[in-house]
């Protein structure tokens, strides 16, 4: 089980590592959809944790910057730009086996996260992280939901479909098509029936999932209403998991334009949704595999009062966007008690009850 100490009076070296700031879009065949936003949203993530890490007395901080990002310079120690492929594999490997701990963001995309957190392993780092297993599992989405169901917390019904045939015909519509590996609302598909065009994505693995919760006429309120509180509150709790205890933090809202992506959230939730969202989470949180430093629970809060039909959408192993309003509504630092929690240290937090409301970009 990691855990982190600081070592008499020498200064924590923490290596933090961005995919898409990092080094990830040297590769022209990166697999990602949409990079401009998952960008914007790496960006705005690893900006925030560095400052918030350096912030902190006694950590010292490294990040790896695509020199080609000149609008883009953590506020760290130590900034190592790298121009190649290669060039940023050999500096990846020297800092994450330097570092104290590596702290990696990352989508799950075509085994991207489950990658680098095996590199700093295998090169002798520290993963200030979710066990390879839990990253394993929550990069698989229909493995995520039937480990989620076998431990009795809800998700919904679902089965596994590749694109490149035909909607099934015996599957309950309006559904969601969501890749396998997919993060940040990357590649998902609105199926109103099954006769809904099919993507021309030669046989991607994925999952076909029912729209929950029911009854729904689409996936978001109509234009000018970005949230579809009519069917359902999307929204998010975010946990800091140490050796012995996960900690909720308070959940959030998240907003989702008529394609699924992401454009941001807010907190906090009215009490009543809140109580349920993290008794919902807590449940994921409690089946998952060694959970440690930040990990997500995405979920959907359904229109019943008594939280009847609540699913569990996700589990992200990782740093989430949600983390930039959270930062802003606590009264502590954040990434210190990140830190505090992971190596087995008690950290007292307390939240603003002030209205928050942040973009995926960090606005």
């Amino acid at each position: 089980m990691n855990g982190v100490g600081v070592r008499g009076t020498k200064s924590m070296r923490i290596f933090l590592y961005e995919h898409l700031t990092g080094g990830g879009l040297l590769d022209d065949a990166a697999p990602l959809c949409d990079v401009r936003s998952l960008r914007a949203e790496g960006q705005a993530m690893c900006g925030a944790l560095a400052a918030d890490l350096s912030a902190s007395e006694g950590i010292e901080v490294t990040c790896l910057r695509d020199a080609n990002l000149v609008d883009f310079v953590p506020v760290c120690r130590r900034t190592i730009e790298v121009r190649t492929i290669d060039e940023r594999n050999a500096e990846f490997d020297v800092a994450a086996a330097e570092a104290d701990w590596t702290i990696v963001i990352a989508p799950e995309i075509d085994g991207i996260l489950a990658d680098r957190c095996r590199r700093v392993m295998d090169r002798g780092g520290r993963l200030l992280g979710g066990s390879l297993s839990l990253i394993d599992l929550a990069s698989d989405k229909q493995a995520t939901a039937l480990h989620l169901e076998r431990a009795g917390v809800p998700v919904p019904p679902g089965i596994p479909f590749p694109l490149g045939q035909p909607w099934p015909t015996d599957f309950r519509y309006p559904a969601v098509w969501k890749p396998l590996d997919g993060a940040g609302s990357q590649g998902l598909r609105w199926i109103e029936n099954c006769h809904a065009p099919v993507p021309s994505v030669d046989a991607q693995p994925g999952r076909l999932e029912l729209f929950c919760p029911r009854p729904c006429d689409s996936p978001v309120a109509r234009a000018g209403q970005p949230e579809h509180s009519s069917v359902g509150t999307p929204a998010s709790v975010a946990f800091l998991c140490g050796p012995d205890v996960c900690v909720s933090l308070p959940p959030c809202t998240q907003r989702l334009d008529s394609d699924f992506r992401y454009l941001g959230g807010g907190l906090p939730l009215v009490p009543s949704l809140a109580e349920r969202a993290t008794r919902l989470a807590c449940s994921a949180i409690r089946s998952l595999p060694e959970p440690i430093g930040y990990v997500g629970i995405d979920l959907v809060l359904g229109v019943t009062e008594n939280g009847d039909d609540d699913v569990v959408i996700e589990v992200n192993p990782r740093l989430t966007t949600s983390y930039l309003g959270l930062r802003a509504a606590c009264r502590e630092n954040l990434a210190a008690a990140m830190l505090a929690i992971a190596g087995g240290r008690p950290f007292p937090l307390s939240f603003r009850e002030d209205s928050i409301e942040f973009s995926a970009d960090g606005r």
